[in-house]
Order: C-alpha cells, then structure tokens, then sequence
C-alpha cells in the first residue's frame, strides 16, 4: 500500500495495519541500524512507512479516511510523523469497527 498506489478521492477511504511496519531485518538493514542509531534507525523507518501509507489515504483537504492499526503494541511514539491534527485513539477492536462505521458514514 504504502509503495507506490495511487487510489484517489473516495475509491480510497480505510486503510488498516495489521501489525506495526518494522524494517525487515535482513543484512543491509543491520548495518544501517548499527551505522544510523540503532533502535532511533528503525523507529525512524517505521514512522517512514507509517507517515507514507497515511498520506495515501489522505492526499488532499477534501479526503476522508480512517486508518487503523490493530497492533495493540504499537508505540505512540512511531505515530508523530502524522500530520498534525491527526486524532490518535487508543480503542478495542469493537470500538474500532463502530467508530470506523459511523467516520464513513457521514
């Protein structure tokens, strides 16, 4: 999702993960991570990814979109590179689909 699809206006409106987008651990990122900081590195990527996939659902003033992350381990700290205004909630997965329902609906 996140890699280069373009769906735009209303063809577009809810975009779930369904667990946190960590950097694969293969052999080029482990140098990266040992050169660029660590754990600060793959935080970096994930807010990355994260921040790029938000911004697939919402490209212009007039969308509307919910984005969900059912990974109930995710740190706050991996979203701050939404964009501001952006109404973070911590719910169950029940209160997720409601929410989620009554958001599109208007």
């Amino acid at each position: 999702m996140r890699d280069g699809v373009d769906v735009p206006g209303r063809a577009l409106r809810l975009l779930v993960f369904d667990r946190v987008p960590w950097p694969r651990p293969d052999i080029l990122h482990k140098a990266r991570r040992g050169r660029f900081g660590g754990g600060a590195y793959d935080d970096a990527q994930t807010r990355a990814r994260i921040a790029q996939a938000f911004g697939r659902l919402i490209r212009r003033e007039d969308d509307r979109g919910v984005f969900v992350m059912l990974d109930a381990a995710a740190p706050s700290r991996l979203f701050t590179g939404l964009p501001p205004g952006v109404e973070l909630k911590r719910v169950s997965l029940v209160e997720a689909i409601e929410t989620t329902k009554a958001h599109l609906a208007d």
